[in-house]
Formats: C-alpha cells, structure tokens, sequence
C-alpha cells in the first residue's frame, strides 16, 4: 500500500465506503493504516458470509422456515455488512435529482469546498511565512487551484465550478475570496474568477513564534518611538515656554530702558539741554540697542513699543516733521518742574 499516489489512497477509501479529508504527509501514514483495516473488515465480512461447513458426522437436517423475530435479528445483524454493499455500488449521480443523490452531490461539493479551503490556507501561510515556494502572491490562480483540488479528491471540474457557484450564492464568510482580474471589483460570476485567497492563513507554529516576536517587537519600537517623540515635544514646549518667558523679562528691561531715556531727555529740555522735548522713537532705539544686536532684538523692541502705546499712559506717541522728514517721536507727558507754555 506504501506504493499508492495520494489520489489513488483517496479513491481505495472511498470505494470501501470511507471519506477521508486532505491527504498531507503527516496524515498520509493513518489513511494507509485506515486503509488495512477497512479491508480487513471487507475480507472478514466476505467470510462470513459462505458460512461455516457442515459436519460430516450429521445428516443435513431439514431446513426449518425462521420465525419473523429472528429474521428481523438477522437483517439487523447484517445491516452494517448490507449498507457497507450498498456504498460500494457505483451510482451516477450527475443526472439525477432524488434525495439520496441530491445529500450525495452536496457531500462532494463540501468535500471539495474543505479540501480547497486547507490548500489555500496552506498556500498563505507560506507565503506569510517566508514564500518557501516563491509564489507570487497569496491569491492562487484558478487553475492551479482546481488541479489541485481535482487531483486530492478525485472529483470531476464541474464539482470544483458547483463549490465556486456555492462559495458566490453563500451568504456565510467560507474564508475563500474569490477575484478578478481587477483585485477591486467584486466577483459576481463563475466564469470572472481569476484567483482564490484564503482569509485564514494556515501557519505554523515557528512561524507564529516569529511572526508574534516580530510584531511585539515592532509594537515596543513604535512605544518607545511615541515615548521619545513626546519627550521631544514636552523638552521642546519647555524651552519654548522658557525663551518666551526670557523674551517677555527682555521686553520689561527694555520698557524701563525706553521710560528712563524719554524721561532724562524731558529732563533736560526742562534745562535748555534739549532743543525739543521729544525725542524720535528710532533714536532711542539706536542708542539703547548696539548695531550687532538689533536684529536678534528685533521682536523684543516691537514688543516693547507695543507695550508702551496700550499700557504707559505717561508716554505719548506723536509724529513730528524732523529735519523734513515725518517721523514718529515719543514725548514725556509728566512734567518735573515746568509746563512747556512756562518754558
């Protein structure tokens, strides 16, 4: 029996009234024992039913007619033997729709249905599990499939186009998608079917031990690469914070700069120092600010003056034609000693 095709041990159990499921390498050893036993019992049965010899000693005794209890016994006894006869006759089947024939045909589509969902599942999880085969995708085409199918169960194509016809009008998820084609479109005929992917990748268990190692690992990666992005962010949002706050300190300096230098140029006007008691905005700031560090203390200047304009009542912000051009001054409003009509 070791000499046996897979398709050929699938055929032998069959005829002896026995369905198997796939045949795989791992499986292959219990059908051939499986396959002894059922022969055994065919051998045995077949034995049994010659009868044993009579003794010579005894003359042969009449036949007695056997009352209606024990033939209904001995149909019982040989039920088992008689239904075990009755699978072993070929009935076609293809042409016929009577109940017996109808539970049979659909046996065959279910049993091909299993067969090409455990191949497709196998084919995807090679391929998720390194593509020992070289496939060039998970979804297998249609032919491929259906040889492979036909070989394992021994059942004609027309059965592998009813399992498809079934797949399409089961309103169940089988795990089997059928496509086209264009992979986006939904298959809605037999004859549009380009290809068949499993939706439960059948791996095994180094390669779930893998797969599982590798995707905690990347779940760690990603933890500790949000964990580092939001430290970055928070350190970030610190020196922000800082620097805001060192700018708006600079802006307060520079505000009691601006006070003191417009109030000391008043100051000496009131003394006849000053030809005029204001003095051009521009002008403070070239002298409070060196040439170098006017345009890193840009935003802190303009902060500064926009301060003065909506929060220093004491200085005033005027235009005044300097030197025949307009320019905009600021003027102390808090006299010391003098109004500017007594001086």
């Amino acid at each position: 029996m070791a000499e046996l095709t897979d398709a050929e041990l699938r055929k032998e159990l069959v005829a002896l009234g026995y369905r198997p499921g796939p045949i795989t390498a791992t499986t292959r050893k219990v059908y051939l024992k499986k396959l002894g036993c059922l022969r055994a019992e065919v051998a045995a049965s077949r034995r049994r039913s010659r009868g044993a010899p009579h003794s010579p000693a005894r003359t042969p005794a009449r036949p007695q007619q056997a009352s209606p209890s024990r033939q209904r016994s001995g149909f019982n006894l040989s039920s088992a033997g008689a239904a075990r006869d009755i699978n072993l006759l070929p009935v076609d089947c293809d042409k016929r729709t009577d109940d017996f024939c109808q539970a049979k045909q659909k046996d065959v589509v279910m049993n091909v249905l299993h067969e090409l969902y455990n191949y497709l599942s196998v084919q995807a999880g090679n391929f998720e599990c390194g593509n020992p085969e070289n496939l060039k995708s998970k979804c297998i085409w249609v032919s491929e499939a259906k040889d492979h199918v036909v070989n394992i169960t021994g059942s004609s194509p027309q059965k592998f186009e009813a399992a498809l016809h079934w797949i399409l009008n089961s309103n169940k998820d089988l795990g089997i998608w059928l496509k086209g084609r264009d992979l986006s479109e939904q298959v809605t005929k037999v004859e549009e079917v380009f290809c068949l992917e499993s939706a439960h990748p059948q791996m095994g268990l180094g390669c779930r031990f893998r797969r599982a190692v590798v995707t905690a690992i990347m779940n760690l990666f990603l933890f500790f690469w949000c964990l580092i992005t939001l430290w970055g962010i928070l350190l970030f949002l610190r020196y922000r914070w800082r620097k805001m706050e060192e700018e708006e300190q600079a802006m307060y300096e520079m505000v009691k700069k601006i006070i003191a230098v417009v109030q000391d140029h008043y100051k000496e006007w009131e003394r006849n120092l000053e030809r005029y008691p204001y003095v051009g905005i521009f002008h403070v700031r070239d002298s409070l600010i060196p040439p170098q560090s006017r345009k890193k203390m840009k935003r802190v200047w303009e902060r500064a003056v926009d301060f003065l304009a909506s929060n220093e009542s004491r200085i005033q912000t005027e235009s005044h034609r300097v030197a025949g051009e307009d320019m905009l001054v600021w003027r102390w409003t808090q006299p010391s000693y003098v109004s500017d009509s007594e001086h």
